[in-house]
């Protein structure tokens, strides 16, 4: 074997390793990776929290199991991420046809000392018919994002008179079983966001077949 075909089985042996290195990070570390599973919602089933929707009945994770869910944190008095959702949500909604009335639609307040049964009902009611609001308790509301691995935050305002709520601003996918099924990000564009909220239906569909 001469000399030039020494160095061009070496330069290929070189070059599948350096593939072989890189989709392994990818996979591993990069942008391919999955989110670590300690960071991943716990299944419904395995959340444990209780509250009050917007009509004072009481809810919890196991309500939402048998049907897709979409839920989503945030606060009444907030002044353009959780409205923008909520829209935004309306609108994925009435893409979905008469699907939406077979999935579970939940906005849950982070700000429970503002957001009473009163305030959400009122609040809810700007926005598409099947979304719910549920608040609790400060302690309830700590187990429901401990469950759901979201976070919350209060701010005081500049004046120091006041507050805000720092929020994830994610709206969390879970299929009938009560299995995550991904997220939705903050302004992600329609035709993302239906295929994603389908996908949880064809989880369904597929269970009864």
């Amino acid at each position: 074997m001469n000399r030039r075909t020494l160095i061009t089985y070496g330069a290929i042996g070189s070059g599948m390793l350096a593939m072989a290195l890189f989709i392994g990070w990818w996979q591993v570390d990069g942008p391919g990776a999955p989110a670590p599973v300690a960071q991943r919602p716990l299944p419904l089933a395995r959340m444990e929290f209780q509250m009050v929707d917007q009509d004072g009945s009481s809810v919890g994770p196991a309500t939402l199991l048998g049907q897709p869910t979409m839920a989503f944190f945030g606060f009444t008095f907030c002044p353009d991420v959780c409205p923008t959702t909520l829209s935004d949500i309306s609108g994925w909604l009435d893409d979905l046809g008469d699907d939406a009335a077979e999935m579970n639609v939940v906005f849950i307040t982070v700000d429970p000392e503002r957001d009473t049964v009163a305030v959400m009902s009122d609040y809810i009611s700007y926005f598409h018919p099947s979304i719910q609001g549920w608040s609790g308790t400060p302690d309830e509301t700590r187990r429901a994002t401990d469950g759901f691995r979201a976070r919350y935050e209060k701010v005081p305002t500049d004046d120091g008179d006041d507050y805000t709520m720092n929020h994830t601003a994610s709206v969390f996918l879970f299929d009938a079983e009560g299995q995550f099924a991904g997220t939705i990000d903050y302004h992600e564009p329609r035709e993302f966001a239906v295929p994603k909220i389908r996908q949880a239906f064809e989880q369904k569909r597929e269970d009864m077949s």
